[in-house]
């Protein structure tokens, strides 16, 4: 993803990332730009068996995705029931099920994980007198987190700009957020993905994780919603944080589609999504954000259902422990097996007690 002093991530550039999607029969966004790289080929179904679409909805409207697997890793966010973190459970506290079927753990761990992060600002005209506090709340967040994260800033407005690239240095990323033009449309997908990419070619971390700071509806992008989550399944992706500054549109047919994205955005990766009532909020959500990315739990188990049989698999994630009450676990929804390639617990992950 070029800088803003080289030149700007327009949308020709977005394309090649996009055209490695492969695009359902008939969506007005089946093109690929000339010159452009031939992605891998997805793994042939069975036989027999037809490919599962890349994005389902579920009985509740919620997107699934798939992602390639011999190991699943989840990281996972426990709350009690006055939306306290809980930090103290143990692997025989939890309870992973696959499409309703018990999976062993086979490992555990529950350290602060450096990330590798991805800030992404909306710089269009409504955010105008928005940017100062947004950008104080994105460096509190970032001295709020591991000092061993890395961090890069996108500024979008209907183009996306790599306006600092991958760095533990404040003061860069400072100098990153005050790239404000305030101007044109609100291009999110696109930046998503962008970043999502860049993240899988470039991080240094095998934790990755997206906050999104808007104040609207995207309308510019060449993606849509459903691109924009098979992208990040694809890539096996990042966890989704989003702000949505909706505040001055709460009920408006624009604020309920930009709350919806962004819930979903979220929701499917194990992420929070935030809306508060005012930009007095957003730096007390910075440091929410930075505490719940600091605070989770990784847990890897292999499938019991082998991986060659491929096909969608549905998570739960429980945990009990004594005198806790009802927990609340947050974790990504699901994922579509796939033997290609496989994925591994982070290093410091320890094997689970039998």
């Amino acid at each position: 993803m070029p800088a803003r002093n080289s030149k700007p991530y327009c949308r020709a550039l977005l394309l090649l990332a996009l055209a490695s999607i492969s695009i359902f029969a008939g969506s007005a966004f089946a093109r690929q730009p000339s010159g452009s790289a031939t992605h891998p080929a997805q793994n042939a179904p069975a036989a027999g068996h037809p490919a599962p679409p890349a994005v389902q909805s579920g009985p509740n409207g919620e997107f699934t995705f798939r992602t390639s697997v011999s190991e699943v890793v989840l990281y996972a966010t426990v709350i009690d029931r006055h939306q306290n973190l809980v930090t103290t459970l143990t692997s025989q506290d939890f309870r992973v099920y696959e499409n309703n079927v018990l999976q062993p753990i086979s490992s555990f761990s529950q350290k602060d994980v450096p990330v590798s992060m991805a800030i992404l600002v909306d710089n269009s005209g409504s955010m105008a007198g928005k940017r100062a506090a947004v950008n104080r709340a994105a460096i509190d967040l970032v001295r709020a987190s591991n000092p061993q994260d890395e961090a890069f800033i996108v500024n979008f407005s209907d183009e996306a700009y790599l306006d600092q690239d991958f760095t533990s240095d404040v003061g860069l990323l400072e100098k990153g957020l005050s790239h404000i033009d305030s101007a044109g449309g609100t291009a999110l997908y696109d930046a998503v993905i962008a970043a999502a990419d860049h993240l899988s070619k470039h991080a240094k971390r095998s934790k990755q994780v997206i906050l999104i700071i808007t104040d609207g509806e995207d309308n510019s992008s060449g993606a849509t919603l459903a691109q924009t989550v098979r992208r990040i399944q694809d890539l096996n992706g990042p966890i989704v944080y989003s702000i949505g500054l909706l505040y001055d549109e709460p009920n408006g047919q624009g604020g309920r589609q930009a709350r919806k994205a962004l819930q979903t955005l979220s929701d499917q990766t194990g992420g929070i999504a935030f809306f508060p009532k005012s930009l007095d909020q957003v730096d007390a959500i910075a440091e929410e954000v930075a505490r719940d990315i600091r605070h989770q739990y990784i847990i890897g188990y292999h499938p019991t259902q082998p991986i060659r049989q491929g096909g969608y698999r549905a998570i739960r994630l429980d945990a009990k422990a004594k005198g806790l009450g009802n927990l609340t676990v947050r974790t990504r929804a699901g994922y579509f097996a796939n033997p290609s390639t496989t994925q591994s617990v982070p290093p410091n992950a320890v094997p689970a007690h039998p």
